[in-house]
């Protein structure tokens, strides 16, 4: 029954009309885009050619915009905006607009939509007006088919089997009637089919040529990535910095001045002296701690030494949930790999101590082809989202900005996993073995 309603469904309809506007649309930018281009190319050899040219290309990239608008409202097809016009540095003006316009290949990729889809369109508009024309006339045949006898000297709708006119076939019975909607219908069922068809080529001909293009976009992604470490590492500085002002540095200051409190009065009375100098001993101990977790921070030495199952053996046994590691890989990975995936389980497991509840954490560390696999999973209540201005949404953010992924499976009630995946990348030294 589902079958039998395509033709009337409403997204027939529109990438039915999309595919009749073809026609005229594609016809308009293919006479503007051939003439311009013909005459620009002609008139290159004076000044008049560039800058001619340059303007034939800016309609033709609002063309692509009108475009893009059609396929979005007819198509249901969602296509970003390709790259903006970007000028050389230090330049601005007509003639570095001109020049962004006939260096972008968005303005020559439009000018190739509107060349190449000419044809496919003469195709789309033919093929939709011959089937709903024929199906819609033979659906409604018993709507109007008594007309001819009513308003003609004709008995019927006459159909020619042969070459003589006088052995026509008159549709007038109830079996013709009857035999006219069957074949309409089969009609329709044909261009529905044939619509969503065709529809699929014109989806892949507007994301592929209207669209940002696969290089472009991911020079995109790098630029929001790199936005991102810089972002990071200019938080993590600013972490290091306030870390060492208001931690060690506050307390060898106020070392500094007991010890030169102590220095005067170790003549006029050594047993206060030598107290204030125990106490600085102990200042210069907490100090000492503080710069060894600040130094941890940054880059744990037990990491670089002895690798990642070490390592996060320590950050778990400081947890405060039980927590097993798991970590087998057959070598080390690159020094920047290692890192990442030694803070993104130190974060994972701070969430674990802070907000979960658990009574027991594991974590588990292994190589899948080109990737380092991460997972931490504990027995808290659950209930952990992604959402925008979560630490874990930041976290995905700095993973992303590697080529990696985040995962979360966290239903009310618990248990909580998380999956991090990051790229393989080996050693340039000589593969040393994960511990």
């Amino acid at each position: 029954m589902n079958v039998l309603l395509l033709p009337f469904r409403a997204r027939t309809w529109r990438e039915g009309l999309y595919s009749l506007l073809n026609l005229p649309v594609a016809l308009a930018g293919f006479v503007f885009a051939a003439a311009g281009l013909a005459t620009s190319a002609g008139l290159l050899i004076t000044f008049v050619g560039l800058p001619l040219m340059a303007l034939v290309l800016l309609v033709l990239r609002m063309f692509g915009r009108l475009e893009r608008a059609r396929a979005r409202l007819l198509l249901r097809l969602e296509v970003a905006e390709p790259e903006r016009l970007r000028l050389t540095e230090g330049r601005s003006g007509p003639l570095a607009w001109m020049g962004a316009v006939l260096r972008s290949n968005v303005s020559w990729r439009s000018a190739a939509y509107a060349l190449l889809h000419m044809p496919w369109a003469v195709f789309t508009f033919g093929a939709v007006t011959a089937l709903w024309s024929a199906g819609w006339s033979m659906l409604t045949f018993p709507l109007w088919f008594w007309t001819i006898p009513a308003f003609t000297d004709e008995p019927g709708v006459g159909v020619n089997t042969g070459g003589d006119p006088d052995e026509a076939w008159i549709w007038d019975g109830p079996f013709e009637v009857v035999m006219a909607v069957v074949l309409g219908l089969l009609l329709l069922l044909v261009a529905a089919w044939l619509i969503r068809g065709m529809a699929a080529v014109d989806r892949l001909l507007v994301s592929s040529l209207l669209g940002p293009s696969a290089a472009a976009a991911r020079m995109w992604q790098l630029e929001s990535d790199r936005s991102v470490v810089v972002d990071t590492s200019a938080a993590d500085l600013r972490r290091i910095e306030r870390d060492l002002h208001d931690g060690a540095q506050a307390r060898l200051v106020a070392l500094a001045m007991d010890l030169g409190l102590a220095k005067e009065k170790l003549t006029e009375d050594p047993q206060a002296a030598a107290r204030m100098v125990d106490e600085a001993h102990g200042e210069v101990k907490l100090a000492l701690q503080e710069l060894r977790d600040l130094a941890r921070g940054i880059h744990p030495a037990i990491l670089t030494d002895r690798g990642l199952g070490p390592a996060l053996s320590n950050v778990a046994a400081r947890c405060t949930v039980p927590v097993t590691v798991d970590v087998e890989l057959p070598f080390r990975p690159a020094e920047a790999i290692e890192g990442i995936a030694y803070f993104t389980v130190c974060e994972l497991l701070q969430n674990v101590s802070k907000h979960s509840g658990a009574r027991h954490a594991q974590v588990d560390v292994w190589r899948a082809d080109d990737r380092l696999m991460l997972q931490v999973t504990d027995d808290g209540h659950g209930g952990a989202d992604l959402t925008a201005g979560s630490g874990l949404a930041g976290l995905a953010e700095r993973l992303a900005a590697v080529d990696g992924l985040l995962a979360l499976d966290s239903p009310a009630g618990g248990p909580t996993t998380i999956s991090a995946a990051l790229p393989w990348r080996d050693r340039t030294a000589s593969h040393a073995p994960a511990r």
